[in-house]
Formats: structure tokens, sequence, C-alpha cells
């Protein structure tokens, strides 16, 4: 093989580290400007340098058919001077440097992963363990402008350490050495000088790709500064006015009219956490936020029910297919519910609409010539007098020989399975054994509408805003090529298709379940056109996992695009990756990982759910729940930060002022904090305008902890007790603080609703100051009168979170749930840890209540010390269940009266437990 590079030439880095790393012997000719010069290198012999000189062997002339052999067409010739070129013995020439270093390491045996897929598409499009081909073309692009590791921020000290690893190693270093020689290497910094300088965080634009959020502490300017003060004095005025839609919501012209859906959960699956964040709760975020923004906002879903599966599960329970529908639907509504997710309106897609809209799409892909008709071998069972579905038939796997392997996919090795392969297959409904007969199936013609595909994805990919997963995993299928997809199946639960010839069978889900968000519309508003066939006036977003991108970027705009009808096609796909459970997967089956019908049933509020999911939303790459982490960022980020911070404003207004907002007298180190909370804040809305929720929740954070900052290094509580200039400084800290909570309260409503509910009574804050704006303004002017403050969080102590984890570690039957705390009886050894609630604080009559209950108590002071009653239970020989529930009663009781009375509960030691 001959490898041409150019000294000098960046992308001569990847493929010469590449061809060191995987140790494929090539010969190397140099390239430049000038044609290719006389050296070469070759392949690697024993005790020799794989890159030392070495005469050159001219290469073979014959190739396959269509390609060029060198002899005839110079390697020069066929792309740039400065880009690489690879010529294989076979007389193939590849010039595209990551395609070189792929088949570098795929000549060693190394067949690339999903992930290192993602990294080479992700490099080559946008960003211009053994070192895989991955590692080595972003550090050959990285080198020429880093150099070395020292180049690197310190904070970055995973991508210092990954840097200096590859830039150490042999083959790195060799092709550096190569090819970035010193004059070379001059002229390429000198031309790097020469380009513009990067655009300020404020000016830059900000794309759904992962990257390095910039610090926010860079020098803010003098023009910042004043526009911050100048907004700040603009007060509430300034605000937007909050935009409440009619009922039902419709698109109104001269707005931005934004229709969000969800991918729809199948009805016969409860959902865990991971469906919840990759969603629903995703989904729920930004529609919230659209609607802070005063977008006129749609958001619609619902349970998925027709197919095989609700056949299966009908069987299984007993229930026909509806009774099962219903069921399900009921527990899906209640978990999302519980969640607060904020749809306009849920539905289902076992409805008369589903029937009419889904039947009007395949007459007009029908008229329009995108349907075929073909035939296809299947199982049938003459029993049943019916061809089975795929997950009606079970059998030995083709491949590994596992005896209870479905229809569509052996579950022991994981490879997909058609139903006629499988041997000794059964019928899961009656355990006859089926034959294999020929039926009628219609397909959707995919390569016809091709020419119709292309155009539009890359009309959205340019104005919309894709995950780089959606975008990938779409490339994907483009470039693989598309084939015909079946759209029949042979069921009895589904649309009927209306077509004679096949009216024994129903449309398969695929195409039928993404035409329930029109259905779903329709069942909301009988106006359900205005959203779907108004691509003018309407931008469609759709959430979902990573799993479901096919279907929403490739086969459900064919089938409309084919309809020829204006229908409204998704603008902005948001593609999550996958969220595991600690180590592993969630399974309902073996009881590992929780599922939404048993969050609330672990005392823990639905808003610290929806905080911890949102934090560590898998945007960029799979992402794992831990229950030790969980309860790290509840009391750190919401206790210790967040809710120590609106807290403490709150309460010094209280404390201090009387309840009122005092006057507040600007110094210029409050007018840098303005433009500092300002930049947060315009980041905040960067990030969530391109759907990158999980980052824009560290600006709320960051805000917080600039606030935190700001009251610990002006001490109010000090300076209140001076002279009149100390007093006057505490109060203008304090006014500016409590602004800030305000704000926060705000920002934090998409993310966890409940919260800011709370932060919004607290502080009285006016309905008309909830709504977004980009500036920083004093919406609680001095005067301004706030109410009873109270802690917004309880700290999760580290023994209910082992009781949680090691409850949902799994072992349980399949539908335990943790249940309700009242309803337990904690054992002995393991008291069950106390469930956690947002307290109503500051009612007189609740503190009086509960102080009277605590009173009540036969282990409280006024009855008896504590010691000397457990030590009369023990007399008479109660069981120590029943001291443990008394204590647990007594300790949640105290704790429920410090948080009513605006205290921090102490959590008390257990004896025998205290740590020396």
């Amino acid at each position: 093989m001959r490898l041409r590079v150019a000294a000098g030439g960046p992308a001569a880095l990847k493929v010469l580290a590449a061809a060191g790393a995987a140790a494929v012997p090539v010969r190397l000719v140099w390239g430049g400007p000038l044609g290719e010069t006389a050296a070469a290198v070759a392949a690697p012999l024993p005790g020799r340098d794989p890159l030392a000189p070495t005469p050159v062997t001219p290469a073979p002339r014959q190739g396959p058919p269509g390609l060029l052999p060198p002899a005839e067409r110079p390697l020069a010739q066929l792309s740039p001077p400065w880009v690489p070129a690879l010529e294989l013995d076979s007389g193939t020439v590849l010039f595209s440097p990551n395609a070189i270093c792929q088949f570098f390491f795929l000549a060693r045996g190394e067949e690339p992963t999903d992930l290192t897929n993602q990294w080479l598409e992700w490099e080559a499009t946008e960003l211009q363990d053994t070192k895989s081909v991955a590692d080595v073309v972003v550090w050959g692009t990285l080198f020429p402008v880093l150099q070395d590791e020292t180049s690197l921020p310190s904070e970055m000290q995973a991508l210092r350490t990954w840097f200096q690893s590859m830039t150490l190693s042999e083959a790195c270093r060799k092709a550096a050495d190569s090819v970035l020689m010193p004059k070379a290497l001059l002229e390429f910094k000198s031309y790097l000088q020469k380009q513009p300088p990067p655009c300020l965080a404020m000016e830059r634009a900000t794309s759904n790709e992962p990257e390095e959020e910039e610090g926010s502490e860079r020098a803010l300017t003098e023009e910042e500064i004043t526009a911050a003060a100048d907004a700040w004095a603009c007060g509430a005025a300034a605000l937007p006015k909050p935009w409440q839609p009619q009922k039902p919501v419709l698109p109104v012209e001269g707005m931005r009219n934004v229709l969000i859906t969800s991918a729809l959960p199948y009805v016969n699956n409860v959902p865990h956490l991971g469906n919840i964040i990759g969603c629903v709760l995703s989904a729920d975020t930004f529609a919230r936020y659209c609607r802070l923004r005063n977008w006129n906002t749609l958001y619609v879903c619902g349970t998925d029910e027709y197919g095989t599966a609700t056949e299966t599960k009908a069987v299984e329970e007993g229930l026909t297919p509806q009774e099962i529908c219903n069921k399900y639907n009921a527990i899906h509504a209640d978990i999302y519910r519980w969640f607060d997710i904020s749809f306009d309106y849920f539905g289902r897609t076992t409805t008369p609409y589903q029937t009419t809209i889904a039947q009007d799409i395949f007459q007009r892909l029908l008229d329009r010539g995108f349907l075929l008709q073909d035939t296809v071998e299947q199982l049938r069972c003459e029993d049943c007098q019916r061809f089975l579905a795929d997950r009606f038939v079970e059998g030995t796997c083709p491949f590994c020989s596992y005896e209870e392997a479905r229809g569509d996919q052996c579950d022991k090795c994981g490879k997909l399975i058609n139903a006629v392969e499988l041997k000794n297959p059964q019928c899961k409904l009656c355990r006859g054994i089926p034959v294999v007969k020929p039926t009628q199936h219609l397909f959707l013609d995919l390569p016809k509408l091709e020419e119709r595909l292309e155009p539009w994805l890359e009309q959205s990919w340019a104005t919309g805003d894709w995950t780089a997963n959606a975008r990938y995993i779409t490339r994907s299928w483009i470039r693989d090529g598309l084939k015909p997809r079946c759209i029949t199946r042979d069921l009895k639960w589904g649309t009927p298709v209306p077509l004679d010839g096949f009216r024994d069978k129903v449309f398969y889900v695929w195409f039928d379940a993404p035409i329930g968000y029109l259905s779903i519309t329709a069942n909301y508003t009988d106006q359900w056109e205005r959203w779907w066939k108004n691509p003018q006036q309407v931008e469609l977003y759709n959430f979902m996992a990573k799993d479901n991108v096919p279907f929403h970027s490739v086969i459900f705009p064919c089938s409309l695009l084919g309809a020829d009808d204006n229908y409204t096609l998704v603008n902005h796909l948001i593609a999550t990756e996958y969220l595991n459970y600690e180590d592993g997967k969630f399974s309902k089956s073996r009881g590992v990982g929780v599922f939404g019908d048993m969050a609330k049933d672990t005392g823990i509020p639905a808003d610290i759910w929806r905080f911890y999911l949102l934090y560590l939303r898998p945007e960029g790459q799979d992402s794992a729940f831990s229950w030790s982490d969980l309860m790290l960022k509840n009391n750190s980020e919401l206790l210790n930060n967040l809710g120590n911070f609106i807290n403490r404003a709150g309460m010094f207004v209280c404390k201090f002022f009387g309840g009122t907002v005092p006057n507040m007298v600007l110094t210029p180190d409050d007018k840098r904090l303005l433009a500092r909370v300002t930049l947060e804040l315009r980041q905040y809305h960067q990030l969530l305008e391109k759907v990158r929720i999980r980052d824009a929740l560290r600006c709320i954070l960051s805000i917080s902890r600039h606030g935190n900052q700001y009251i610990q290094v002006n001490e109010p509580w000090k300076r209140i007790k001076g002279n009149e200039k100390d007093r006057q400084r505490a109060g203008t800290v304090t006014g500016v603080a409590v602004n800030m909570a305000s704000m926060l309260a705000v920002l934090l409503q998409p993310y966890m609703p409940s919260v800011s509910l709370a932060i919004q009574g607290q502080l009285c804050i006016p309905a008309h100051c909830f709504v977004l704006s980009h500036d920083f303004t004093c919406t609680l002017p001095p005067g301004h009168r706030v109410g009873t403050v109270s802690p917004l969080f309880q700290k999760l102590e580290n023994d209910q979170v082992e009781a949680l984890r090691k409850h949902f570690g799994g072992g349980q039957p399949e539908d335990l749930a943790v249940e309700p705390q009242a309803k337990q009886t904690p054992a002995a050894s393991e008291p069950t840890p106390a469930p956690l609630t947002l307290t109503a604080s500051g009612d007189p009559q609740l503190i009086q209540e509960l102080k009277e209950e605590v009173a009540k108590q036969p282990l409280s002071p006024p009855c008896l010390p504590q010691g000397n009653h457990v030590r009369q239970l023990k007399a008479n020989k109660a069981e120590k269940a029943q001291v443990d529930t008394e204590v647990a009663k007594l300790l949640e009781l105290k704790k429920q009266l410090a948080l009513a009375e605006g205290k921090s509960p102490e959590v008390p030691v257990p004896k025998g437990k205290r740590k020396k």
C-alpha cells in the first residue's frame, strides 16, 4: 500500500499515527504543491522502524473494474496535495483521512464500535483503552493547535491526561516528528495567527454539540456592567407581559407557535426513570420554558396501544386488549401526573380519529404509487386459524440453541431472528406447531421516496436543531440505502387496512404509532389541522430516546412526504442517549431500578426526582442513575447551594427588615454582580433555545453560588449591627440577594415547578413577574413585603439512601413497589427512613397542632424521659419493632415541627453509631 502525505499537513498526523498504532505496513510518499517526492517508507521488517526510509516498489496496475490504477492516474492528482491518500494493493484509493485511519484499524482486525463510529462522524462533520481510531483522529486534529497538554486549562484534567498519553505514544510522537517539521510548523502557526480571534461568549453561537462551557469568570466590560445596571433600574415594568393562550391552544398568526411531542410510551410497560427522562420529562421542561418565553405552545403525548405486545399482555393477564389498554393508560397518566408533567393533552391511539387519519394517509400513499405488494413467508397456526406475529412464536434459537427464543429476537445471545428461522417453533397461544405459509403484505416504497426525503433533511438540518446522535443515526440509514418496509401485520388488534385482499390485516405499529401524534391532537381539538398541516407557521419539536430516531427522521417523514398534504414535519429532533441504573440496566422482572409507579413511594418529592434526572440527562453519552450521587446532589447542590441561598436571602428580609425589602444603594461591586448574573441568564437562554436542558440547569446553580458568595463576602448579619453606613450596606446586599432569589424562582420553574411555586409564595412574587427576560431586573422593589420563609429542601441521610438502594437492587417480585411509610412496620434492625415532604412552614395553626402531637407521644419530655420510657418498654418485654416505631414517629414529628418553625431539623446520631 502507498500512503501519500504532505509535510506540515495536519491531516497527515492522524493517518501516520493510525498506521503506527495499528502496525500496518505502508509505503510512505511525501506529497506537496509540486507533486510527489521520490522518498518513501516501506513496510516494517524484523528489527526495523515501520516509518524508516526505504526504496519504493511500484504498485500493481490491475484493479477492480471502475477503479483507476495508479499508473494511469498519479496519486497526487486524485485530491489536493495536502490531503492524505492511501492506495491499496487492489488499486483502490482512499482520500478521506478518517476512512484511511479506520481502514488501518480494520486491517488489524479491530471492528469499530457504535461509539467509535459516532466519534468519527462527529470529528469529520462537526469538529473538522487501547488507542482506538477515534483517539487517533481527534488527537491529530487537536495536536497542531495545542502541541502539549499544558495548553489546556488545569480544570480539564481528564482531557489533559488523555492528550498527554496520546502525544507520548510512540506512533503519535513519530507522526508529529515526521509531519510537523520546524519550518512547516512555523508556517502553520503563522497561518493561525492571521485568523480572526474567537468571538466573546455572549456572541457565541450555541449548538447541540458537547463542548466545554466558557467560564463565567471572564473579565467583564464596562459596557456590560453599565447595561446590567440600567436593566436593573428599569424594574418589573421592563418585563414582557405574561401571555395566556386561549383553550384549546391553536396557532396564532405573528407569534412563535411551538408544537411539542414526546415519544408515545408503549401502553403495557410501566415507564422507568430512563423512559421518563428520555421523552416526557425532557419535553415537559422545554414546554415550560417555551411558555415562560410567551411562545404559543402545545404539548401532546399519549399511550401507544396497538400491536403484538398488547395482545400478548392481554393473553398473559386474561384480559381483552382494550381492558389492558385502559388499565395501563391510567397507570401512565397517574405516573406523569405525579411527576408534574404539563401536557396540554395526554391521549391514546385507540380512537376513531386514529383510524380515520391513518387510513387517509395510507390511501394517499397508495394513490401516488408509494406502496408495494409482496409475498412473505410466515408461520401460521392452523389450530388458531391465524398467521402468527413474531411475539406469538417461541422456539429454539438458530444461533445459540436457546430453547425459549422469541420470534423476533433471542434473549440469550441477543441476535435478531426471523420467526421462520426458529427451530421447533411453537404457537404461544395454543402450543401447537405452526407451519410456514406464504402471505401477502404491503410495503412502503422508501427507495422511491428517498428523492423527497433527502432535500427535506438537508433543509431541516440547516435550519433546525437536531442532536448529534439524531443526525448520525439518520445519516447511517441514508448511507446504507433505504429499503421497502412492510407496513401490515397479521393481527386483530390494530388499525384495519382499508384495501381488498388485506382487510384481515392491520397496520404495523411503526407505521401506525407516529400518526398517533396527529390523532391525539385531533381528540384535543377538531381544528388539529391548524397544527399538523401548517408548516409555514408551526415549529415541531420531537423528543425521544435514540432508538426511536429512524422512525421519526426517516420513516414517518417519508409517509407524510408521500401523502403530499402539506403536513407539518419535524424541525427539531431531540434524542437522548440511555440512562442506566447503577452498574446495570433497569429490569421490572428482576426488581432492578426505580419505575414510575414506585418513585412516589420512596418518600422523595417529585421535584427532587425531576432535578436529579435532568441534572444527569444523557445528552451526549449514556449516563447512570446512582443513589449515592442522588444523595450528594440533593445535599450539596439543592440543600447547601440553591436552598441555602434562597432561604438566607428571604430570612434576612424577615429577620433584619421586618419582612419588607429594604432600600438599595448599588456599589460598583453590586453592579459587577448584576452583570455576572446577566451573563449566566443569557447563557441559560442560549442553551435552552438549543434544548441543552442539562447544561442550562448548571446556569441556575451557578447563579445561586454567586449569591452565596455575595452574602458570605458582605456579611449582612454583622453589618446590620454596625453604624448607619453598615446598616445601609446590609440592606443593599439583602435586597439584591432576595431579587436574585426571585429570578431563580422563574428560572427553576421548568425544572422544579413545585419548588418554584413555593418560592413564589414565600417571597410573594407578583404573577406578572413570572415571565422570562434576557435581563436581570429588580422585581421586588424597596417596600415589597415577603411572606413566611422556610427551608425548601431536606437532607437525604445515608441510612435512608442505603435502604432504598437495597430495596431497588433486585430480587423482588415483578410488581413489588415500596409501600407508603404509614403502611409499613419497620424492621427492628432497619428503621424505614421517613418520607421527605415540602412542609408548609410558618403556619401558626400547624405549629400548634404539631406541638400538641409531639406532647402526646410516650417518648416526649412532657411525659417521661425518653431513656426511662424505653427501659420501661423493655422491662415489659415490648417488641423492639414497637420501640423503633415509637422512636421513628417522634423523630418525624419533631422534624416536621422544626421545619414548620423555620428551623433546620437536627438529625440525631443513633446510639452506638457515633463517630469518634
